[in-house]
């Protein structure tokens, strides 16, 4: 079995950087974005500051790093190639959502609240947030594979990857307003239904 010492490491890096990364949540909520330093996220974590460096370059990458792109299109591959792009994609959307907020999911749902209301108030993040957004469309397109092959085809997937998003981060800003209380997978479906219309909501719900 020779894949498994580098799977064991992988395993073990995957862990200090969910650690680091839970500590580094914790402190902004609690103390703010700029009051945070990388070394105050070192010593809570109980690593170096090299340690949190080779994990996250940057201090906006503590907040933004994530499995949501791997999630989505994980769900965007094994969708229907029968149903439309936005259908497919949308529920995509809705079921990562699901995921990663559910009723046992507790910690992982508070989590992801307080990420996002540091990514609305933080001008810094705000700005990457953009690009982050950007790399989820180019995820959702690449996750299509030969089905977005020739150009015409792959900007239609762009762009319906790019309308879903815009619903989504819509349904997250009404999420972190309500304090996380509604259902997020049920906000998301209702901000695709304004966007595509009852119908491709209805498929991602």
């Amino acid at each position: 079995m020779p894949d498994q010492p580098s799977t064991l490491r992988a395993r073990r890096r995957a862990q200090t950087q969910r650690t680091i990364q839970a500590h580094a949540i914790r402190l902004f909520g609690e103390r703010g974005y700029d009051a945070t330093t990388m070394n105050d996220v070192a010593e809570a974590a109980g690593v170096s500051p090299m340690t949190v460096y080779r994990h996250f370059p940057t201090k906006e990458d503590l907040v933004l790093v994530d499995r949501i792109g791997e999630l989505i299109a994980e769900r965007v591959v094994a969708s229907s190639t029968g149903l439309p792009l936005s259908r497919r994609i949308g529920a995509a959307l809705v079921d990562a959502a699901a995921a990663l907020t559910g009723d046992d999911l507790t910690a992982d749902r508070q989590f992801l609240l307080v990420r996002l209301r540091l990514m609305i108030s933080t001008p810094a993040l705000r700005a990457r947030h953009l690009d982050n957004q950007y790399a989820l469309q180019q995820a959702i397109v690449s996750a299509l594979g030969d089905e977005a092959a020739d150009p015409d085809t792959a900007f239609r997937a762009q762009a319906a990857a790019s309308a879903c998003l815009a619903a989504l981060h819509t349904a997250l800003v009404r999420w972190a307003a309500d304090e996380g209380r509604t259902d997020l997978p049920r906000l998301i479906g209702q901000a695709l239904a304004a966007v595509f219309g009852d119908d491709v909501a209805g498929s991602a719900r």
